[in-house]
């Protein structure tokens, strides 16, 4: 690959686009440039390496893209030996294309063939050979298609799959086809490359940073400091040493986490199954899973059976899942969507069943393999985290380049003083680029992140983990905290609080147990309409529905062996499980039937409901009972079975903040296939049958969190999908919305053919009841924002899609989003951030695992020490972890900003210590700059940051620009006071009658170079305490006991060496010998003074005197568009219009001819 002529000329009449235009991949976000390699070019880049003495091979390292430009040229995109991709963010990334022989002949369609359809076609080359050609990018594998003209995502050739085509694959393919998909999908491995020492050494020993300290050392050592240079080298071995450790172990950790790779049973076409190696499955493999259950080395479809599946290591949940059979419907297939019927990879299955006459273990069709799969996903995103685009980092790389400004300004100075003094042209260039090495501190990234590694230290000590810790110092920046309802502000588990059974003359009075109910469909729809499981004959499954099931005094029972026996009992239907009713003798004298589960349609967030199909004995009749929320199961029934005061009832009951269920059924054809009914057919035309109220308790931490988060000035969101008003009571019990708070609901009718979308505003009935409507709007308004909004999933679609102009204004003011689906949540999280919101999401459970990925900062309150659905995961079950995240996110940041300052003040003090040393015809000694950059310095920067967080969090927020006035204004001030002492020292010190001038040139001891090394080694001291940041988001300094001792034993050190250095010191550190004890307490006292001048100016700065140069201009408006419409609202007379509908712009109402 090579030379221009690596590629294959003919291209069967393909046509491309031209050469050098970047064209966007399908399937991807990625920009594509297509280069070929030219073989003279090669040559000439090979040379050039050899004469630069391999320089332009680390250039191309640091920079593949110039690599690329170098060695290639443009071309078509079937031609390309290389590829340079830009992704979403503008990264540029260079990727080489494979080509593989596969077979001769053409390769077989992968899917069922349809008539000019570009996705069946995978080969770009018909010649004598076939050839597959590829590239692989994070892990995924890119094929071209010829008649797409583009490199697609593999997953492309499956991805309109139906329901049905996958239940097609159960009967199994051929070893020919496997072998087929095998080349084009690549094996089924999710690989976590572990690099050898050898290749982690040289990788490591070429970063910008280690290059850089070896052509100091370089330089040092011609500058005759060697034993400066030595003690870099040897802290510079060490650290590479240490970091190739850490960079090993966590490849280590990663690729044993991630490679799953075991023996399987598939399915031959033959009907014969047989052991093959995960690796070698590939999408359309039937997968059997036995009964005992696996772990997934892929991602498969269930099209046979039932499994419960412990998916923990993905989404943090818990409790394990029931997975059920995939409908056979014509639905294009996807695993998001079909999340109920995909065993996803990486999660182990604890139980299967329902497949085949013997009824043990299951069957599943292997929709994913490798990256593709949803482990493989997460897997990459830890691999290949998104950019942080956080301003903290982005100032920091541009400080970075103003110091290397001040490092090339400070280079010509000392050329031209230099070269006055006709000093030798190897001097000259020496002591010109050793400014470079003081101002450009190399150190400063990996001081930063010192305060980052302590904050975790104590998040961890706490129970709260860290996958990402650049997410640390974001959170310090969150504006708004979102919460999921049930698990995290509320409690887990919910108490039975009573059963209202619907009827003709409308609801019968409230039952407090179910197990009193009559018999009846109502007692038998809770005791059957669940996924509870047994494990070890134990009842496993989600808290509410197996308090459900305990309250109806029930029995669930499963079938054992090949279930034979429990199939004839209920008329020959496959049973899943049956729950049998309680003894006569302990429920009276009524008779009740065991019912027998034949088919399972799980609850889906979405959908807000779920189903089951019952039998009774002898398979006499078939039932379906339905379970979810009270408005979807309405929907679904019978308009005369819904009892006339369904809505007040359920409104009573939400008000008071119970959790409502509604249940119904309707009659099913017994003599239908029950294992193959639609769910569609059975949720439709139902039979209300009454409500399940469940008392959920708000977590005694819940209210005292969102205080502290509200007294801070953090603004808290409600996300869940439970009931508006059930939410609204949560919210008002926790603290979220205040007594003295109005709640305002919006509501949005959808458009229809008859009517155009509304929006209107309705103030809380309770609110309305005692008072006169138009005297609580006018208090409404007077109040300005002291009111809520509140609105549900159905209104919030409506409202994205019929009023974006006022989905801003409605976003800033709601705080409770209920009836909220998954796909729902995210799309909240992503509106919020496009108002400029920082965005926390705090969740339990799978359903948020979305919104949690999208969020600034996730927190999934779990048992797993890391989730890889969240940056941040809690073993403290309740959200009292939250306000603590952000206590120590804060003093994180600032700990960040005072290292940073300290970082750049050290190095700028050193360069003005040099330059006037330079003017005054002497340099630093070698032991002087040994003493400065690691005892003084490094000590400080290392045990600065071990302050922990203020015990209170504080309304305002740490800054999170170093660009900022105040931030460049105090470096800069404090550097003009450190100069002035350093040179006052000098002026005085020349000013006095023992002077004697220095008259050679070279490393002799002299008055110039003492007293800069005084005067600087105070300033490397008191600047780490000017700078360091106490309150509001930090303790004070006396609380870091190490630092203080610290900080007294170099003061002590450094007065130690001022009054009575001694022989040893003097001539360790070259110092000239002063014997004028007045001049020397003068200087003690010069350091105390400029000490207390930093510390005041400092004091003035954090008090705002800079910012009054802003009162100069205009006064801008702020920069954050929800702060911007915040203010445009309080000042709104009339906002939000109660009880006034809103119409839509540009919908038509088609009016009947």
């Amino acid at each position: 690959m090579d030379g221009a002529g690596s590629s294959e000329e003919s291209l069967s009449g393909l046509t491309s686009p031209s050469p050098g235009s970047p064209i966007v991949c399908p399937h991807s976000n990625m920009d594509v440039k297509a280069y070929k390699f030219v073989r003279w070019r090669v040559w000439l880049c090979r040379l050039a390496a050899v004469l630069s003495l391999g320089l332009i091979l680390l250039v191309f390292h640091w920079r593949p893209r110039l690599a690329v430009l170098a060695r290639c040229c443009s071309c078509p995109l079937a031609l390309a030996d290389v590829l340079i991709l830009r992704d979403s963010v503008g990264l540029q990334h260079v990727v080489e294309v494979v080509r593989e022989e596969v077979a001769e002949g053409r390769l077989e369609p992968v899917g069922e063939p349809e008539d000019n359809e570009w996705r069946d076609t995978v080969i770009l080359y018909k010649e004598e050979k076939t050839l597959l050609q590829y590239y692989v990018f994070e892990g995924l594998r890119y094929i071209w298609l010829d008649q797409k003209e583009a490199f697609c995502l593999v997953s492309v050739l499956s991805e309109d799959w139906t329901c049905l085509d996958v239940h097609g694959y159960q009967k199994g393919m051929n070893v020919q086809e496997q072998s087929s998909r095998r080349h084009i999908y690549g094996p089924n491995v999710i690989d976590v490359p572990v690099k050898s020492c050898v290749k982690l050494l040289v990788e490591e020993v070429l970063n910008p940073f280690y290059v850089f300290q070896a052509l100091s050392i370089l330089l040092w050592m011609n500058d005759e400091y060697y034993i400066y240079a030595a003690c870099i080298f040897i802290i510079s071995a060490l650290s590479i040493c240490v970091s190739l450790y850490e960079i090993r172990k966590q490849s280590v950790t990663l690729h044993n986490m991630a490679q799953v790779i075991t023996n399987v049973t598939i399915r031959r076409d033959t009907g014969l199954e047989e052991s093959v190696s995960s690796v070698d499955l590939v999408p359309g493999d039937c997968l059997i899973i036995p009964r005992e259950g696996l772990l997934l080395p892929c991602d498969a479809a269930l099209v046979t059976g039932e499994c419960l599946v412990n998916e923990s290591m993905l989404t943090g949940e818990s409790v394990p899942m029931l997975k059920t059979t995939l409908p056979h419907v014509e639905k294009t297939y996807s695993a998001e969507s079909e999340r109920r019927h995909t065993l996803f990879c990486g999660t182990q299955v604890i139980q299967a069943k329902g497949a085949g006459p013997s009824g043990s273990g299951a069957i599943a069709v292997v929709v994913s393999t490798g990256f593709l799969t949803a482990k493989g996903s997460l897997v990459s995103s830890i691999l290949h985290p998104r950019p942080m685009n956080f301003r903290f980092y982005r100032d920091a790389a541009k400080f970075l380049l103003l110091l290397g400004v001040v490092a090339f300004l400070g280079s010509i100075y000392s050329f031209v003083i230099l070269l006055r003094r006709s000093v030798t042209l190897k001097t000259l260039i020496i002591r010109s680029l050793d400014i470079v090495t003081i101002v450009v501190p190399p150190a400063l990234p990996a001081a930063m992140t010192t305060a980052t590694i302590y904050a975790q230290r104590r998040l961890k000590r706490h129970g709260v983990f860290c996958i990402s810790p650049p997410c640390l110092n974001v959170c310090a920046k969150v504006s708004v905290f979102c919460f999921d309802k049930t698990g995290t502000l509320t409690e887990e588990g919910l108490d039975v609080w009573g059963v209202l059974e619907a009827g003709p003359a409308g609801f019968s009075e409230l039952v407090s147990e179910p197990r009193l109910l009559s018999p009846g469909h109502m007692l038998s729809g809770l005791a059957c309409c669940h996924t509870v499981m047994l494990l070890n004959g134990q009842p496993l499954g989600d808290p509410l529905e197996l308090r459900m099931v305990e309250s109806t005094s029930w029995m669930l029972q499963e079938p054992e062996g090949d279930g034979e026996v429990l199939n004839a009992e209920f008329g020959g239907h496959r049973v899943l499980a049956i729950m049998r009713p309680p003894s006569q003798r302990l429920q009276g004298a009524a008779r009740r039937e065991a019912v027998a589960i034949v088919q399972r349609f799980p609850f889906s967030s979405a959908l807000q409901r779920m189903s089951v199909v019952g039998v009774t004995k002898g398979g006499r009749s078939a039932l379906a009972f339905l379970k979810g929320s009270p408005e979807m199961v309405a929907s679904l029934c019978r308009a005369e079975s819904v009892p006339s005061q369904f809505s007040s009832t359920l409104r009573s009951f939400s008000s008071e903040g119970l959790r409502v269920l509604a249940l119904a059924y309707k009659p099913i054809d017994v003599d239908a296939d029950l294992t193959a009914i639609q769910r569609s057919e059975v949720e439709k035309d139902m039979q209300f049958l009454g409500l399940l109220m469940m008392k959920n308790l708000v977590k005694p931490q819940s209210a005292n969190a969102i205080h502290i988060m509200k007294l801070a000035d953090l603004r808290t969101i409600m996300v869940t999908g439970d009931n508006i008003l059930t939410a609204v009571n949560v919210a008002k019990s926790c603290g979220m919305v205040g007594s003295d708070e109005r709640v305002i609901f919006v509501s949005v009718t959808p458009h229809t053919a008859k009517a155009a979308p509304t929006l209107m505003f309705t103030l809380e009935e309770d609110a309305v009841s005692n008072h006169n409507a138009a005297v609580v709007s006018l208090g409404l308004y007077q109040e300005g924002c002291r009111h809520h909004l509140a609105i549900s999933g159905d209104s919030f679609a409506a409202l994205c899609d019929h009023f974006p102009e006022y989905l801003p204004k409605v976003l800033l003011q709601t705080t409770v989003f209920a009836r909220m689906t998954p796909d729902q949540k995210t799309q909240l999280v992503k509106e919020l951030q496009k108002l400029d919101y920082c965005v926390g999401m705090c969740g339990d459970g799978a359903n948020d695992c979305g919104a949690l990925k999208a969020a600034d900062v996730g927190v999934s309150l779990s048992e797993a020490e890391a989730s890889v659905a969240s940056p941040f995961t809690s073993k403290i079950d309740n959200i009292s972890c939250v306000p603590m995240l952000i206590r120590e996110a804060r003093c994180s940041l600032v700990t960040s900003f005072s290292l940073f300052k300290y970082m750049a003040l050290y190095s700028l003090i050193q360069f003005c210590s040099v330059l006037i040393l330079y003017t005054m015809k002497t340099v630093v000694f070698d032991a002087q700059f040994l003493y400065t950059d690691l005892f003084l310095v490094t000590f400080v920067a290392v045990v600065m940051g071990r302050g922990g967080p203020s015990v209170a969090l504080h309304p305002s927020r740490p800054p999170a620009s170093l660009l900022s006035l105040p931030v460049l204004g105090s470096i800069f001030i404090h550097l003009c006071l450190a100069f002035l002492g350093q040179l006052g020292g000098v002026l005085i010190a020349t000013s006095e009658d023992w002077y004697v001038p220095l008259n050679l040139t070279g490393y002799v001891p002299s008055i110039e170079n003492t007293t800069v090394f005084y005067s600087s080694g105070f300033q490397y001291i008191f600047i780490a305490v000017v700078v360091t940041k106490g309150y509001p988001h930090k303790k004070p300094l006396y609380h870091n006991v190490l630092f203080l001792c610290l900080l007294l034993l170099l003061t002590a050190t450094t007065i130690w060496l001022v009054v009575h250095p001694g022989y040893f010191a003097t001539q360790l550190f070259s110092l000239y010998d002063i014997s004028d004890i007045e001049f020397r307490v003068l200087l003690l006292s010069l350091a105390a003074l400029n000490f207390v001048v930093c510390f005041f100016v400092e004091v003035l700065i954090e008090m705002g005197l800079l910012n009054c140069l802003r009162s100069l201009r205009r006064k801008q408006p702020s920069k954050k568009q929800y702060k911007r419409l915040n203010s445009s609202l309080c000042n709104s007379p009339s906002w939000p219009p109660l009880d006034e509908p809103l119409p839509c712009r540009g919908h038509t109402v088609l009016s009947p001819s």
